[in-house]
């Protein structure tokens, strides 16, 4: 049987079980036990939240055998419910379907009175992506459907709905899930899995999930396909290119007090690990916004970031004014980091600038003048003295300039060349990998290879300003490896956008190029988003499971087929 992934495995089945939303669901069961169902609802809030989830709740306590506002998961209306067959819940994915057409085709059979339940549920998912026609065609019968159909539309964007719709619908919006109730479902799912773990690994995948159930549990799926049976923070930190707390709070030390070398080290450091500076900068933000609350509030309970020991030592040693000027430092190099082509030397510098504060510079010693001062004039003087010589100010020799040492500056490697300025394209030609050739590039890659290129990422920083690649290495920067093997490199970049972008042919040349000068060879560079990583891991674990994967000496890969 091929493996499910986790948010689908432990979707939840009754109210009960949802993560979150407990102003919703009250309500929703106050107007199931009343007999009080409106004919549409529009549910709304960020991805993963629950939104398609609590659809079908509802439509299965609107049809379940029990009876209106059970969910028993025995009947057969419950059944079928889960496993997405029943004829009266039809679920319509409005991003595929948002023309007139087929809207009109829904207004046309929602006439037909239900087959098996006792409401036809009709949830439209993606709703704003309909067109303007389409939702004018279904105002009306949204308006006044008749009695046994019910609309749930469910949207990211609500704004991007016409008000018309709106007006017709009872809106429920779906907030961010709290860490708390992320953290009691993962643990509970992991239970079930039968996997070890420790709380700082869960943390950090609740850290990056950022309010989405669904996201933590992808995310989480990733991580066990990834380190097997056992969940530790390594792992996390590891895959996802995260600091630990220990570096990050000892990392603000140094900030603190000055130490440069050694802030630079771990700058260095983070870059050659992976770690991605706008996440790091994202946790320096939580982690000094947590010791300025406990500074000022001396409550503990409301550290959300870090343990108690790091924020009392932190805030012990830094002043409430240094901790206002970091934060409002990072919060500006977040915002700059949207137009900026090389992220590292504009964090260096931000860092730079807040390990220097509290240097002043002493002000230059002015030379002592003596001042002669005169004798007031005596009407009768009784006695002559001599005058005294005035005091003479002592010249200090000037001092002999000492001739420095020219310093070593470090000289770039080898590679860089002086051609002729290249630019990356916008559109053309594009190069598209199957994921039954990624899935084999993922069992043929060498691990060692992937560190080899790590060590060597750090030199890309020589060529950003360089007139003839300096685009091509900024591009190139945003992105991590994913596969290394010998003659193909697989990038991944956070979104879908610069993923497509750098497999366009004319942009895979230039990139091609810059790895060939690195590693002295030809190697074919793919690229993918961090959402198709997550999907070919959990395809890759798939096959795993049942056996299925290609060995790796029947694999063979001809980078000269892959870039025709």
């Amino acid at each position: 049987m091929a493996y499910k992934a986790l948010y689908r495995t432990y979707r939840p089945q009754t109210f009960e079980e949802v993560a979150g939303q407990k102003h919703i669901i009250k309500t929703l069961r106050n107007a199931l036990a009343t007999n009080k169902i409106a004919h549409a609802y529009l549910f709304c809030g960020p991805r993963g939240t629950g939104k398609t989830t609590m659809a079908k709740l509802f439509a299965k306590a609107l049809n379940c055998d029990e009876g209106i506002g059970h969910q028993c998961n025995k009947c057969s209306n419950c059944l079928e419910i889960i496993e997405g067959s029943h004829p009266d819940v039809i679920e319509i994915d409005a991003a595929s379907n948002n023309g007139v057409e087929q809207v009109r085709d829904l207004i046309d059979k929602v006439n037909y009175l239900p087959i098996k339940g006792r409401y036809k549920v009709y949830i439209i998912d993606e709703v704003h992506m309909m067109t303007a026609n389409a939702f004018n065609a279904l105002l009306k019968t949204i308006e006044e459907p008749p009695a046994h159909v019910i609309f749930i539309l469910a949207t990211t964007e609500p704004h991007n709905i016409l008000p018309t719709i709106l007006s017709r619908c009872q809106r429920y919006d779906f907030s961010k899930v709290s860490d708390g109730d992320i953290e009691e479902r993962m643990n509970i799912v992991l239970e079930k899995e039968g996997i070890k773990f420790d709380r700082e690994a869960v943390q950090a995948i609740i850290s990056l999930a950022d309010g989405g159930m669904r996201d933590a549990l992808s995310i989480l799926d990733q991580v066990i396909a990834y380190s097997g049976d056992s969940l530790t923070v390594e792992d996390v930190y590891s895959l996802f290119g995260l600091a630990s707390e220990e570096e990050k709070v000892s990392f603000i030390k140094d900030v603190n007090e000055g130490n440069i070398s050694s802030a630079l080290e771990k700058i260095k450091a983070f870059s050659e690990g992976g770690v991605d500076l706008k996440r790091l900068t994202e946790d320096l933000l939580g982690i000094l916004k947590d010791v300025l609350i406990l500074k000022k509030t001396k409550d503990e309970k409301e550290l959300t970031t870090i343990s108690e020991a790091h924020a009392d030592d932190l805030a012990s040693s830094i002043s409430t004014r240094k901790l206002n000027e970091m934060i409002g430092a990072l919060l500006r190099v977040q915002a700059d980091y949207k137009t900026a082509s090389d992220i590292k030397t504009m964090f260096e510098v931000t860092i730079l600038r807040l390990a220097t504060l509290d240097e002043v510079e002493a002000p230059a010693p002015q030379p002592q003048v003596a001042i002669k001062k005169e004798a007031a004039p005596q009407p009768k003087p009784v006695e002559t003295k001599p005058e005294p010589e005035p005091i003479k100010e002592e010249v200090k020799p000037e001092p002999v300039p000492v001739k420095e040492e020219p310093k070593k500056v470090e000289e770039p490697p080898k590679w860089l060349l002086d051609d002729e300025h290249v630019s990356l394209v916008d559109e053309g030609e594009r190069y598209e990998l199957d994921d039954e050739l990624i899935v084999k590039l993922m069992v043929i890659g060498n691990k060692d290879l992937r560190k080899d290129l790590m060590a060597k990422w750090p030199q890309l920083d020589a060529y950003l300003s360089n007139s003839s690649i300096g685009e091509v290495v900024a591009f190139i920067k945003d992105s991590t490896p994913f596969i290394v093997s010998k003659d193909v490199i697989v990038l991944q970049f956070p979104f879908d956008r610069h993923a497509e972008k750098a497999n366009l042919k004319e942009n895979e040349k230039q990139i091609a190029d810059i790895f060939k000068k690195m590693l002295d060879k030809e190697v074919f560079v793919y690229s993918i988003s961090r959402a198709e990583s997550v999907r070919l891991i959990t395809a890759y674990h798939n096959l795993r499971q049942i056996s299925a994967l290609p060995k790796p000496n029947e694999i063979e890969i001809d980078i000269k087929e892959l870039a025709k």
